[in-house]
């Protein structure tokens, strides 16, 4: 891939990681209107698919609908339903910060991924950056004890799915608009949290200012899954995901912006971590030039 398109996957992957945190922070403004997680994502699955449906039409697109009922399209979408229901019921019991951590695996597992499905070259320079990537976004999440808590495996169930769901994105036939895949994966989750949320929870009444945070979720969050996907199909797999850190320090600037919820000095290093471990890998891949290493001379 050239470099110019590799450069818009990264865009696109901070692109994601923007409007991922977004979507969050209208879900917390969600639940502490007393919505239950589970009724927050059949609110905000709602919003998508209109939000979806809108952007489909105004493309163009409907012709193309049958896409999303395609093998590849569809055991995407199925992946994005078992991280999300996993991390939702893992955040039920695990606190944010440690079920985060864990989440944070997910771009390792998806370079592991690469380089056993597509042969991409890693190297152990690009293993010891994303490393200490992981190890910045330990810092800015420092779990606690409560990390131990068996419902903690729930968070590397997120972390394989996702991986997984991404690795999927180049199976998908290159005839399939993103749209349409974000379209197919909107709806998916919506349908099966309301089947969750009859069965587990108690609707609460939906107010105005509830509709309201539900409508910009649900805008958000359809606007990151397309960019993940466009990332991931524009891209280097081994390019592209340790910029999944980025959402770490978004995140964390959201939450000092907008919630009050400001970092102390070992999350403000493992930021510092975080973006030099990821300009490092960049720097890397737009050199090009061999590293030698223990076996090879091209040890990227």
């Amino acid at each position: 891939m050239s470099q110019s398109t590799n450069f818009r996957g990264i865009v696109a992957m901070l692109l994601s990681a923007v409007t991922f945190v977004s979507c969050d922070c209208f879900l917390k403004l969600l639940i502490g209107e007393g919505v239950q997680p589970l009724q927050a994502l059949v609110l905000r699955g709602i919003s998508a698919t209109l939000w979806a449906t809108v952007l489909v039409t105004a493309m163009g697109l409907w012709r193309h609908l049958p896409k999303a009922f395609g093998f590849w399209v569809m055991l995407r979408s199925l992946f994005e339903v078992v991280a999300v229901s996993a991390f939702i019921l893992g955040l039920a019991r695990v606190p944010l910060a440690d079920i985060t951590s864990i989440y944070q695996i997910a771009p390792l597992l998806v370079i592991a991924g690469a380089s056993f499905l597509w042969g991409e070259k890693v190297g152990l320079i690009r293993w010891l950056l994303i490393g200490l990537g992981l190890a910045g976004a330990m810092l800015v999440a420092q779990p606690g004890s409560a990390g131990a808590s068996p419902y903690a495996l729930l968070g590397f169930i997120t972390a394989f799915a996702s991986a997984g769901r991404d690795l999927l994105s180049r199976y998908v036939p290159d005839d399939t608009p993103g749209m349409i895949n974000t379209f197919n994966i909107v709806v998916a989750v919506m349908l099966v949290s309301l089947v969750n949320t009859m069965l587990f929870e108690t609707w609460t009444p939906v107010t105005r200012e509830i509709a309201l945070y539900a409508f910009f979720s649900g805008m958000f969050v359809m606007l990151g899954h397309l960019f993940v996907f466009l990332s991931f199909r524009l891209a280097t797999a081994r390019t592209v995901a340790p910029f999944y850190y980025s959402v770490t320090i978004v995140a964390t600037t959201f939450g000092a912006v907008f919630f009050s919820e400001w970092p102390n000095a070992l999350a403000l290093l493992g930021i510092a971590l975080i973006i030099a471990c990821g300009l490092g890998v960049l720097l890397f891949e737009r050199k090009g030039s061999p590293v030698p290493g223990p076996e090879s001379v091209d040890a990227l």
